[in-house]
Order: structure tokens, then C-alpha cells, then sequence
């Protein structure tokens, strides 16, 4: 689930964290980062029970409906069918996922009332009451009501802030983890450790970010000295903190991970600049990087593995 470029942005913000605390160590960072890959997998977790407990609630609304006494001739037709069809049984009776509900303790994490409010407010769209309607058991028709529900409540304020309540990392994680319900959402019924797929992998956060982690730390006043020829008319304590730890971690990465091609390197921490960093920040970051590039081939350090690797 989790790409390099989110492996970065973590890395960046342990950095940075590290940056601001003069206590944190290496090891201290890593742990943190560690923790912080373990979150990711935990808010997906967390969004995909969201939505189990949300479609769960059609029922009661079902039993409201039917409990009333003169119920209407709409209430009569009404079924839970959000909450009661294959796709979605396919999720709760899934024990593996269970367990990791259990694990790590997300269903006390809810509350009734929440739910029927998320479940309250999609239920007056005009999507849901066709749904509703229709007398048909069509798994297409419950696949688009089902991302439907969470295209709603990716738009809603209030279940943002439910989210982040509970997962701080929601705010840089929420197009990640967004993407990976939808791919759930549209792969149902799920395979008995279809979530598998969705746990970070060893490839990406180990033996890509964790080292690029430690290098960044353990190699600083190195970095610095590469970097700092190539600031010309700027003093290296005017550089923005995050845009020092971008051209940083870019550095390592030139240098330390030969298969990932140059323009690569430059394009992604260009990119992350703009999302983290001052509005001037990436042509800053794009134009430094370009005069370390030339230099680092001019001096032999750039050995990338591959044709066409360091185009």
C-alpha cells in the first residue's frame, strides 16, 4: 500500500522531528518511524471497519422503520441490503480481518452515535433512496452504492475529524489509505487475506526507507558539505529546515540506492516540496538538486545500475 513517495514524506518528518529535539538519536527516529509505517496499516484497518460498522447500521435503521406504527408503504419496501449483502458479509465473517480488529483494538474506537450520523446523512442522498428501491440483488449495484458511501463520507469535514481523532497521520495518509478502500471496495467479496496486500512490504519501508533514514542521520555533516558549494549566494542557515532535509535525503538517494534513476530522485522531491514546503521552495529545491546532479557525475558519485538510469 504504502509507495516510496510516502516512504519519503515519513522519512522527511522524522527528520524533521529529529531536527527540532536534540535528545533524538538515530535509533529513537527509526523507532518512530517503525511506528509510523505500523499506523498506516492500522488507518486502513480503522477506515475499512468505518465502513463495515457504517453499512451494519442499515439494519437498525430496518428494524426502526419497521417498528413504527403506521409505517409507510416506503418503509415497508425498505431492506438493509447496504449493510446485509455479499459483498459486505464477505468482510464480517472474514476472521483473519477480525482478529485484526481485534489486535489492534479498533472496534471500541466507535461510537453509536457517530455512526448513525454518517449513516443518517448518506441515507438522504438520492443514491441510497434509488438503492434502497431497487429489487435486485446485483453485486455491481452494491459495489457502487458501497463507493458511493465512502465518496460521501471522504467529503465530509466531521468524518475527517472522526478519523484524525483517532490516527494523526490521517491528514498525510488520507489519498493512500482513500485509494486502498476504494481497491478493497471494488475487489469484493474479499479473499480470505486480501488485506495482506495492504501491509507494508519489507522492499519499501526497510530496505528503501529505513536506510535512507539511517544514511540521512549518520552521514549529515557530509551531506551538508556536499550541498553547501552549491548554495553560492546563500548561507546554509537561511535554507528552510524542511528543504535542507529534502536536498539531504536526496543526496542519499543519488548516491545510495542505484536503481532508482536520476530524474526520479529530482522529480519526487521537487513534488514533495510543494506539498511541504514554501511556495518558492521547488524551483529552489529543483535548481539545487540539478548543480549537485552535474557535480556528483562529474565526480564519479552517481553509479546507477540499469540502462538509462541516470538519464
Amino acid at each position: 500500500m504504502l509507495s516510496r513517495r510516502n516512504v519519503r514524506i515519513k522519512v522527511m518528518q522524522m527528520l524533521y522531528s529529529m531536527s527540532r529535539d536534540s535528545e533524538l538519536g538515530v535509533n529513537d527516529v527509526v523507532n518512530r518511524y517503525r511506528a509510523s509505517i505500523q499506523k498506516s496499516f492500522e488507518l486502513y484497518l480503522f477506515c475499512l471497519l468505518s465502513l463495515i460498522r457504517i453499512t451494519g447500521y442499515a439494519k437498525q435503521d430496518a428494524a426502526k422503520k419497521m417498528a413504527k406504527l403506521l409505517p409507510t408503504e416506503e418503509d415497508k419496501q425498505f431492506t438493509a441490503k447496504l449493510g446485509d449483502n455479499a459483498l459486505m458479509k464477505s468482510l464480517v465473517i472474514n476472521e483473519g480481518l477480525q482478529q485484526l480488529f481485534r489486535k489492534y483494538k479498533l472496534n471500541p474506537r466507535f461510537d453509536t452515535d457517530q455512526v448513525r450520523f454518517f449513516y443518517t446523512d448518506f441515507a438522504k442522498t438520492d443514491e441510497y433512496r434509488d438503492y434502497v428501491m431497487q429489487d435486485s440483488d446485483d453485486p455491481e449495484s452494491h459495489r457502487e452504492i458501497l463507493l458511493a458511501l465512502y465518496k460521501h463520507l471522504l467529503s465530509l469535514e466531521t468524518y475527517d475529524d472522526f478519523i484524525e481523532d483517532h490516527f494523526s497521520n490521517w491528514i498525510d495518509d488520507k489519498s493512500l489509505v482513500a485509494g486502498a478502500i476504494k481497491k478493497t471496495i471494488k475487489g469484493l467479496p474479499a479473499t480470505e487475506d486480501f488485506y495482506e496486500e495492504y501491509r507494508p512490504t519489507a522492499e519499501t519501508t526497510e530496505e528503501f526507507g529505513e536506510k535512507l533514514l539511517r544514511k540521512a542521520c549518520e552521514e549529515d555533516t557530509e551531506l551538508l558539505s556536499i550541498i553547501e558549494p552549491t548554495l553560492r549566494n546563500w548561507d546554509a542557515d537561511r535554507v528552510a529546515v524542511i528543504d535542507m532535509i529534502l536536498l539531504k535525503m536526496a543526496l542519499c538517494e543519488l548516491m545510495s540506492f542505484p536503481t532508482i534513476p536520476t530524474k526520479v530522485t529530482l522529480n519526487e522531491f521537487v513534488e514533495i516540496s510543494k506539498l511541504y514546503s514554501t511556495d518558492k521552495s521547488k524551483d529552489f529545491i529543483n535548481g539545487i538538486l540539478d548543480r549537485l546532479m552535474k557535480q556528483l557525475n562529474k565526480d564519479g558519485k552517481i553509479e546507477k545500475k540499469g540502462r538509462g538510469l541516470q538519464e
